[in-house]
């Protein structure tokens, strides 16, 4: 009786678990389906319903608005071009220096990770970093873009928890076999830590292409601004009634559904990388922060 019991007990707490989490699975899809079919909406059904998941006349005037000039291609290819050269920095800064940091021996490293942590708590500010960056000849460059942000903290500790759990044994047998520090680092430690480094590679990746205001204080050339500024820039024009396109004379589409449009276009790049990366998403970040 007891088992029959507990295995009742268990199928009605699995129906409620999968009741529960389709519930709250639907709650967080329906603003993506809103901001979908209210893209493609007009702006005369959207000023009527509160909330339009099917549009009654599906109309592609946002998407025009916004795409009908090369402005939004050129900022498309600035934004990938800095997300694939930061990503890149970012991972091989967080790997050169959250290996030493996992090992034992290094000299110093209590107090090194104190710093790391310290930086978790407290910034430099806003002023400074501008002041920081200008003195270092780095404004109009991507070098502004990439070189302030090369490690965020919160990943290295991640990885170099990750190192940690890494056998002593490998790490002997490699350097009886001739290895250094780096050969063990790029032929050992990498490749057995491509879960977090997976895991990591997407954090970095999103942080790089959804950040917009690092553009907007360094570069003052609009040819170099990535798509978030420019979209931002289409959605304060678009509020104040103003054309971004030159070549639509006598056009401004309505702001609400340019705003809609404007957060698809920004959106879908960045979601068709994590379906390649999801797998390793959750193991990485698991197998990162089991020790301290």
């Amino acid at each position: 009786m007891g088992a029959r019991h507990q295995t009742w007990g268990s199928r009605t707490f699995d129906i409620f678990n999968h009741l529960f989490l389709s519930i709250i699975a639907l709650l967080m899809l329906l603003p993506l389906l809103y901001v979908i079919a209210g893209s493609f909406a007009s702006d005369a059904e959207l000023s009527v319903k509160q909330i339009v998941l099917i549009p009654t006349e599906p109309t592609l005037d946002s998407y025009r608005y916004i795409l009908s000039s090369g402005i939004i291609f050129r900022s498309l290819l600035n934004s990938i071009f800095i997300t694939v050269i930061a990503t890149a920095i970012n991972m091989l800064s967080t790997a050169i220096m959250a290996y030493p940091l996992s090992r034992v021996t290094l000299m110093g490293r209590g107090w090194i990770m104190k710093m790391v942590v310290f930086t978790l708590l407290f910034q430099g500010g806003l002023i400074p970093n501008y002041l920081l960056v200008r003195e270092l000849g780095l404004l109009d460059s991507y070098w502004s873009l990439w070189l302030p942000g090369a490690i965020a903290a919160f990943n290295l500790i991640l990885l170099k928890n990750f190192f940690q759990q890494l056998p002593d044994g490998i790490e002997e047998a490699a350097k009886i076999d001739g290895c250094n520090d780096m050969q063990i680092l790029i032929r050992i430690a990498l490749p057995l830590s491509m879960p977090s480094i997976a895991a990591l590679t997407l954090f970095y990746a999103v942080g790089n292409w959804n950040s917009y205001f690092p553009a907007l204080m360094y570069i003052g050339d609009s040819l170099k601004w990535p798509i978030q500024v420019w979209l931002r820039q289409i959605v304060i024009l678009s509020q104040a009634g103003f054309d971004v396109n030159a070549n639509m004379e006598d056009y401004v589409q309505p702001p609400e559904t340019t705003k809609l449009a404007v957060i698809c276009v920004a959106t879908i790049p960045i979601l068709m990388v994590y379906p390649f990366l999801q797998k390793y998403f959750a193991k990485g970040m698991l197998l990162g922060s089991v020790k301290g």
